[in-house]
């Protein structure tokens, strides 16, 4: 196309000159020159617009899915929806939402992890966790120590390679739930985990603040300290806005990666299941979310609302939503 441009001034040229006794020599170079100038506009028009359009594409949410899995005495399915936040460094929330099948169980594995300082933490629990946690050897027979233990040699892991993944880290909310019948919910940090039984939203994780006395304690009591400056949140050591966290080597002899662990049976009256980052949290309380999807059967356009009602309430962090339907 650009040769075409580039060439079709000199073939103006050739008709002009045809028509040289109506035109001046100047008037044949003003044209010219008038002609490259034209193109080259639209040239560089049509660049920057092609790039515009791709700027404006790697704004986008990320993909969604919608699968679903027959177990156990039902169905289930999900969704998931991601929205990039205000700030200007990268995406920082990864999610895990898949079906597999171990020795004979049909398992959900369901995960958000929203990172801090960089990215690497949040990406490697992805590839990593759920594996850790379900090779285990003790997994089947306790599940909820197995995830304990997961965790925390996930988190000494991280730690010996801070050096190739960064000095950051992140929070991490994840849920096993095996044949449909029961679910293992853990977590640390503030990404959340909610269910709703019969419409009733009921919280499945814990939000580790610093400023909570349980966890102000324990930051303390590994001689660390937790400032509350005016105008912001309570800070691990004045810096970090969670109480527990996999990763942040600078500050993990004051931090904890324990997850709180939760074990609940799913019956009849079991409908949602959500997972979301703080970026939707900070804005909405958990009957509200229950409330704004419970009648959207298809788990992704559900997770979509929940992320546009966030963003539409100021939310300006980084939102990942996953909704989980049992009926």
């Amino acid at each position: 196309m650009c040769l075409f441009f580039f060439f079709f001034p000199s073939r103006l040229l050739s008709i002009v000159v045809a028509h040289a006794t109506f035109l001046t020599l100047l008037e044949i170079v003003f044209w010219l020159l008038f002609f490259k100038i034209f193109f080259c506009c639209v040239i560089s028009f049509q660049i920057s617009f092609a790039i515009g359009q791709r700027d404006l594409h790697a704004l986008e949410p990320w993909d969604t899915s919608y699968v679903q899995m027959a177990s156990g005495p039902g169905s289930i399915a999900f969704g998931h929806h991601l929205i990039k936040g205000k700030s200007r460094h990268a995406m920082e929330d990864y999610f895990v939402a898949e079906l597999r099948k171990v020795n004979d169980h049909e398992l959900g594995l369901f995960a958000i992890y929203d990172g801090h300082l960089g990215h690497n933490v949040a990406d490697y629990l992805q590839q990593n966790l759920f594996n850790n946690i379900l090779n285990e050897s003790g997994f089947w027979r306790n599940p909820k120590e197995a995830i304990q233990k997961a965790y925390l040699n996930t988190d000494g892991i991280i730690l010996e390679n801070a050096l190739n993944l960064g000095p950051g880290g992140s929070t991490a909310v994840t849920a096993i739930l095996i044949d449909s019948t029961k679910l293992f919910v853990a977590n640390v940090g503030d990404s959340r985990a909610i269910i709703s039984k019969g419409g009733v939203a009921q919280q499945l994780s814990v939000d580790h603040e610093p400023g909570a006395p349980a966890e102000k304690g324990n930051i303390e009591n590994r001689g660390g300290f937790v400032s509350n400056m005016p105008g912001d949140v309570p800070r691990v050591d004045g810096q970090l806005a969670v109480a527990r966290a996999f990763g942040d080597k600078s500050l993990k002899v004051h931090l904890s990666a324990t997850p709180d662990i939760k074990e609940l049976d799913i019956d009849e009256e079991t409908e949602i299941l959500i997972l979301a980052s703080d970026g939707l949290w900070k804005v909405m309380e958990n009957q509200e979310a229950v409330d704004l999807v419970k009648k959207i059967k298809d788990p992704t356009a559900a997770a979509k609302q929940l992320a546009a009602e966030a963003v539409n309430r100021k939310s300006k962090d980084d939102i990942s939503c996953i909704v989980v339907r049992f009926k």
